[in-house]
């Protein structure tokens, strides 16, 4: 009894640390968020939040675009930044999902209307950028809000952060 007791508790110990370890520069990780993107439609509809599906889609694709140093996020008060920094590390210790309806920067805000089909495909272009450049070791090492990043960092955070709105819309 004692031992199967044992066993239990270390198999959930197990699945929780997978799923802290969940990045989207694990190719199975990877392939999972394309499937869940491919899941969308346009009719989805938001379990909370402000924006519908497409919106939702081109906020992902320019959070994205950050590492790919094809977006450059402006400079914040350091204040922010402490509080960006210890954040990220709540949320890899903890495995914390991003809570809802949390504040993000202006160029983030997507609150025109805008093509499923063109926001689908742009964001899966991005996907396989993204793929690209932790591929050639060029993740930017700083992000503005939460401080030094590492390659790994980058690969959990933003993982996390299509999680949430792929669960926002409840795929």
């Amino acid at each position: 009894m004692a031992l199967q007791s044992s066993l239990c508790s270390y198999r959930k110990h197990q699945e929780r640390k997978r799923v802290v370890k969940k990045s989207l520069h694990y190719t199975e990780c990877f392939e999972e968020i394309i499937y869940r993107i491919h899941l969308l439609d346009k009719n989805s509809q938001a379990m909370w939040g402000k924006m519908n599906v497409c919106q939702m889609m081109r906020h992902c694709n320019l959070v994205l675009q950050v590492p790919i140093r094809k977006l450059e996020l402006p400079k914040i008060n350091r204040l922010f930044t402490a509080i960006g920094t210890i954040t990220k590390w709540e949320i890899q210790i903890f495995n914390n999902g991003i809570p809802r309806n949390m504040p993000t920067f202006q160029k983030l805000i997507i609150n025109f209307e805008c093509d499923f089909e063109e926001e689908k495909e742009n964001l899966l272009k991005t996907l396989a950028e993204y793929r690209i450049c932790f591929g050639n070791k060029n993740l930017p090492e700083n992000h503005v809000l939460f401080g030094k990043m590492k390659e790994e960092d980058w690969g959990f955070l933003e993982y996390k952060h299509l999680h949430h709105h792929l669960k926002q819309f409840n795929v």
